[in-house]
């Protein structure tokens, strides 16, 4: 579950790669990692930064706590928009380094990971690097990205997803403006989400709509998926994109007009098939809704954090807060 230990650190200069150093230190210790793990996840996000900005021209680091019970697990995802890696092999090489970093080299930070993946191509590069161990009770897997207006400490779009022996649940909400105020609403649709749970998702939703009137109001989606039964239940109000992928085609989830909260004409439940292979892509208007994940060659196969942190590095609008959410079928 995730519980909202998210960071973002924009890679510009030296100064902040040290920043996203403590970034990473501090939230191995909220999620109470002993000091081995503390330093390998320091280790990890100060080779990822400097790659991102010598070998990347600069780009972003986003730091994500998950904890489930006792069991913590941080995601670090470096992304930038360099000219990616020619030699993945090479690059792998112990001690590789053509730029000047601590030459710990790929190959190693991927001995230290639990988890590691890297996508490359010409739109740049993407490493994920995970620490701690989180055995996920969802039967797919699923990960969320938010990142705040530039410039503010807080976001207005976060996410929730909650696993059962036969369903998920998963809402995206986006509070109306940027700020303390939208993320007050988000915060107020996350909470309100939790507590419904056994409901359908147009049930959640009026719970949410009637809890949001204190608020100045948001957005959202709540998508049901029960693998077992190949279905997939989809409720939206406002403007959350949904879009669910099968093979080479796409299809557009259509969400109602109105703001929860405030106005809502309607709460309609949509049904559609869950495809075997499918892959769920919700993301708030932040992002734009022009991509087309069929243009990047594997990204497809991914994990949902690397899906993720791709379409928000190429079509994230810089002037609103942003969120990517990815569930992916087996």
């Amino acid at each position: 579950m995730e519980v909202g230990l998210t960071e973002f650190v924009r890679i510009a200069d030296e100064s902040s790669v040290g920043e996203s150093r403590r970034t990473a230190v501090a939230l191995g210790r909220r999620l109470g990692f002993d000091e081995t793990r503390v330093g390998e996840l320091a280790l990890l996000a100060t080779e990822a930064s400097r790659n991102v900005l010598l070998h990347g021209g600069g780009g972003q680091i986003i730091v994500v706590g998950t904890l489930d019970g006792d069991q913590p697990l941080a995601r670090i995802l470096a992304i930038d928009s360099g000219p990616g890696i020619a030699d993945v092999t090479r690059a792998m090489d112990d001690g590789y380094s053509t730029g000047g970093t601590m030459g710990a080299g790929l190959g190693a930070m991927k001995r230290i990971a639990t988890r590691f993946e890297l996508f490359t191509g010409a739109a740049g590069t993407i490493v994920m690097m995970e620490i701690g161990s989180n055995p996920a009770k969802c039967g797919l897997p699923i990960a969320g990205i938010v990142v705040p207006y530039p410039g503010e400490q807080v976001c207005g779009d976060g996410w929730a997803c909650e696993c059962f022996a036969d369903r998920i649940l998963v809402l995206l909400t986006d509070g109306l403006g940027h700020g303390w105020g939208a993320s007050e609403a988000a915060q107020e649709a996350i909470g309100t989400f939790r507590r419904h749970t056994d409901k359908s998702p147009a049930a959640v939703l009026g719970f949410v709509h009637d809890a949001l009137r204190k608020t100045r109001g948001a957005v959202a989606a709540v998508a049901e998926i029960r693998p077992g039964e190949g279905k997939l239940v989809y409720a939206g109000v406002g403007n959350i994109s949904a879009v669910l992928i099968q093979g080479s085609g796409s299809r557009s989830l259509m969400s109602h007009n109105g703001t929860l909260g405030t106005a809502v004409p309607r709460i309609q439940e949509l049904q559609f098939d869950w495809p075997a292979k499918g892959i769920l892509v919700l993301h708030s208007d932040g992002v734009q809704t022009r991509w087309d994940l069929a243009s990047y060659a594997g990204l497809g196969t991914r994990h949902p954090a690397v899906i993720a942190a791709a379409l928000l590095r190429d079509f994230r609008r810089e002037r609103d807060d942003a969120s990517v959410v990815v569930i992916k079928g087996l």
